[in-house]
């Protein structure tokens, strides 16, 4: 390679690497549990636990909607009362699960839930966060797409020793 093409390299290569480090941020998406958010949109990233589903301080940005009752729901032998956000399901959406306990102890138990069919065909199974001094566990799941005739919220409790408990109950 001659003087000349070499110079002429190093310098468009510091220009890259100059106009890189600018300090100015690239918009980007990150993807979360199964939904992805824009870069600045409010909802902060720093909340996120590793893996699925994630928890939220109260007051923060990240707009869950109306919640609304879904009922109680027995899971084998717990029962719990669950919560629906984001509105009405509709296939390839993103929804907000709230599952309240009578008693719950962070760690003791993992919560997971998913929306379609017992059998989880299609769907996308989110781990939940506790949710301290609430005795509840949150999540988000997306709605498969398309959408099962009779889907419903499936959630999952496995307890310590790993033994697991499923129940349903029907969406909102």
């Amino acid at each position: 390679m001659d003087p000349i093409t070499r110079i002429a390299l190093a310098a468009l290569l510091s220009s890259a690497i100059a106009i890189s480090g600018c300090g100015e941020e690239a918009a980007h998406d990150h993807d979360h549990d199964g939904h992805t958010h824009a870069e600045g949109d409010g909802h902060d990233h720093d909340e996120h636990a590793e893996g699925d589903g994630h928890e939220h301080a109260k007051g923060d940005d990240h707009e869950h909607g109306d919640e609304v009752s879904l009922g109680q729901v027995a899971i084998g032998d717990i029962s719990a009362e669950a919560f629906q956000g984001h509105g009405d399901v509709e296939a390839g959406k993103e929804l907000h699960l709230i599952v309240k306990f009578e008693e719950a102890t962070p760690g003791a138990s993992t919560v997971r839930a998913w929306i379609g069919t017992d059998d989880r065909l299609s769907s996308t199974v989110a781990k939940a966060e506790y949710v301290e001094g609430e005795h509840a566990y949150e999540l988000h799941a997306v709605a498969p797409d398309p959408l099962p005739e009779n889907a419903m919220w499936w959630i999952e409790v496995e307890a310590a020793d790993g033994t697991k408990s499923v129940g349903s109950v029907a969406l909102q």
